[in-house]
């Protein structure tokens, strides 16, 4: 069976911004245009074809991302709609890790917001082409131009208008195409906004749009030899060398091309489309995927259907009627339904027993997948987030999606005995789908405890146990996920020695410990010379040292940011073992990082808040009562930003307070920034709690 669309007519591509930016309605436009949808699904009245979870259809967020495939001008479009909230960060990470390009969207009031700096870095981590749709030009205070200098000076986005817009606000009557040079006037009459009156730019326009033009083809000369020359030789330059010019500089991930629009009033939209066609690439455009061979040799992957097949499965999804569902991005050859697949991490084979293409939630079975191509599989099951599946042949692993570490916990318990096996595998399975997701058991009280990125997201995991798995549980209060790290240098020993009738137990072990560099983690090395410690106890000390990492000496928290040495030791002919060694190295770490000036850390969360600025006073007085560090207040349009680094452990419930003290007409964002010591008067109530029940995560 031959592919029905070549390679170079397809695009892989996600739709990307802060909260509320106008994500999910951009994409609702995209399905209408290209015919996958005949009715517009709107957000906010919970209709949205992308948003099919409850919880999104509710609260009028998008919670996962959601797979579709449309098609536009003999193009196959891949789309993956991605949240906005900080709290499911992890969904535009994994779908960044198997993209081609994406659509920026900012919103033409506010510019670029705290998380649209979020998703930005991701997408420069994944070295994602993309260009920028500014959406809401029909509010009031939208900007264009200035949405484009937050986009260059925020982000150091090389970003350039390649439409314009015809008014704003209320006025924003239609767009300037400047690579043709033509104005698209909206027809007041059709409301689906399909009928555009294609005509020459109006004459109070021609002068604006010839600059920007003209500015446009500058920003184009630094990367098209041929339009460089023409240019310089003041010779004409035609719209297909302006559109190849604006392709390759997109690809080079050095230029943003940005259109003007309105997703709500369907405006806009079709520039988009046309946008992903014209300057996005395919497959084939991008460097060949680096993946490490079982022997650590480094190949390069290029998307070519003949070849040996390999994919990453960068999502799992269970599904009420299929079971388990895991969506795939191939690589290279093709995947077919009945094809025994090879997962080099577990070094096992398993069967794919059917192969889907995702239309939202809805499925369409597929006999064959090939290289480029994103579609889910049913059948296998120990595949995890992460995991690369191939032919035996190649035994090759792509380079997996990283993921943050949570910062909130909170305890849960099954109300009754039937619902503890439920929650147990409701628990597993949701930590399968949400690799920031974390599930432990406190060593002391046996009570389960679970880990998230934010009040939101355990709110949701909570809320999905209840309907999904019908699971009668209760939560405790959540609580923040601390870590503990060292300031100085020290030794530690560690003996674990037994004595009884039979054969006795003896490990001895020696280590020195030392700060990391922040965000480290934990580094273990291995010292030993001589044959102290014989090399098969060697990694059982290693294991007994990052195991007594799990627990800190101050509170219980992980032990983050440290380097651990192992220098000396002993060992004994017959009483040694693999255990007494891990007890050894478990030992020695407690010694060491008591005396290596423990320290607690806290997680800091970058806010922005944006109010109007007669409540600026209150909400700053708030932020400092918070133990908050402002970073900067900008006012623009009566509108107060104020950015701060505020400690997690204050911010619980800050969504009622803000609203209070602003009568409802501030809105903030949140997200993640970075750990710092906890002071000296925290310190001493998370000690006081600690000591009253479980702390540890």
């Amino acid at each position: 069976m031959s592919r029905s669309t070549p390679l170079e007519r397809q695009r892989n591509f996600g739709i990307m911004a802060h909260i509320d930016a106008g994500k999910t309605t951009t994409t609702e436009r995209i399905l209408y245009y290209t015919g996958v949808s005949h009715k517009i699904g709107e957000v906010h009245d919970g209709q949205a074809t992308m948003d099919w979870m409850e919880q999104e259809q509710e609260r009028g967020i998008t919670i996962t991302s959601a797979a579709t495939t449309c098609f536009w001008k003999n193009h196959r479009l891949n789309i993956i709609d991605t949240p906005g909230h900080v709290d499911f960060t992890m969904e535009v990470e994994r779908s960044l890790r198997v993209l081609d390009g994406a659509v920026a969207v900012f919103c033409a009031v506010a510019g670029v917001q705290p998380q649209s700096e979020t998703v930005w870095r991701q997408m420069d981590k994944y070295r994602v082409p993309r260009i920028a749709f500014v959406n809401k030009m029909d509010r009031t205070g939208a900007n264009f131009m200035g949405a484009v200098e937050d986009i260059r000076t925020k982000l150091d986005g090389n970003a350039h208008p390649i439409c314009l817009n015809i008014g704003a606000e209320e006025n924003f009557k239609g767009i300037i195409d400047l690579v043709r040079m033509r104005a698209y006037m909206y027809d007041e009459t059709d409301k689906d906004g399909i009928r555009l009156n294609d005509i020459a730019i109006p004459e109070n326009e021609r002068e604006r749009a010839t600059r920007f033009r003209l500015e446009l083809i500058e920003a184009l000369v630094d990367f098209d030899d041929t339009l460089a020359e023409k240019y310089l030789e003041g010779r004409e330059i035609c719209e297909p060398e302006i559109r190849s010019a604006i392709r390759k500089a997109t690809i080079s991930l050095k230029f943003i091309g940005v259109i003007p629009g309105s997703a709500f009033k369907n405006r806009g939209v079709q520039m988009i489309v046309d946008a992903i066609v014209d300057y996005l690439p395919n497959p084939c455009d991008l460097p060949p995927m680096p993946a490490f061979k079982s022997n650590g040799d480094e190949i390069g992957l290029e998307p070519n259907d003949a070849a040996k097949m390999s994919a990453l499965a960068f999502k799992i999804m269970y599904d009420p009627y299929v079971g388990k569902l895991v969506f795939c991005r191939v690589y290279t050859g093709q995947l077919r339904k009945g094809d025994t697949v090879y997962n080099p991490r577990t070094r096992k084979t398993e069967r794919v027993s059917r192969l889907v293409v995702m239309k939202a939630n809805a499925r369409e079975d597929i006999e064959v997948a090939y290289s480029g191509d994103i579609c889910a599989i049913v059948g296998v099951k120990g595949v995890v987030t992460g995991d690369t599946i191939c032919d035996r042949s190649l035994d090759a692993q792509l380079e997996p999606p990283s993921f943050p570490e949570p910062v909130i916990s909170m305890s849960i318990e099954p109300n009754s005995k039937a619902d503890q096996e439920n929650l147990s595998i409701a628990l597993q399975r949701l930590a399968e789908e949400d690799p920031t997701f974390k599930i432990t058991t406190d060593p002391d009280t046996q009570q389960t405890l679970i880990a998230g990125m934010g009040e939101l997201h355990l709110e949701i995991i909570r809320d999905r146990l209840f309907r999904e798995f019908k699971v009668g549980a209760t939560s405790g209060k959540p609580r923040i996920a601390y870590r503990e790290t060292i300031t100085g240098n020290a030794e530690g020993e560690g003996k674990f020695i037994r004595q009884s009738g039979g054969r006795g137990q003896y490990g001895h072990a020696v280590i020195t410990l030392e700060p990391g560099e922040k965000g480290s983690g934990a580094q273990v090395i291995n010292q030993i010379v001589g044959g102290v410690i014989p090399k098969e106890y060697i990694k059982p000390v290693e294991e007994g040292i990052l195991e007594g990492a799990q627990n800190g000496v101050l509170v219980g928290y992980p032990v983050v940011d440290f380097a651990a040495r192992i220098i000396d030791g002993s060992f004994h002919e017959v009483d040694s073992s693999e255990m007494a060694f891990r007890m050894a190295g478990i030992f020695a770490f407690k010694e060491a990082m008591r005396k290596a000036k423990p320290i607690l850390l806290e997680p800091i969360m970058k806010v922005e808040v944006q109010t109007p600025e007669e409540y600026q006073g209150d909400i700053v007085g708030d932020l400092n009562r918070r133990r908050g560090q402002i970073q900067s207040m900008d006012n623009k349009h009566g509108l107060c930003t104020v950015t701060a680094f505020v400690p997690l452990e204050t911010m619980f419930g800050y969504a009622t307070d803000v609203r209070s003290l602003s009568k409802g007409r501030a809105s903030y964002a949140m997200e993640p920034s970075h750990f710092a010591q906890v002071p000296a008067a925290v310190l001493a109530q998370v000690t006081t709690s600690a000591a009253k029940g479980p702390a540890r995560m």
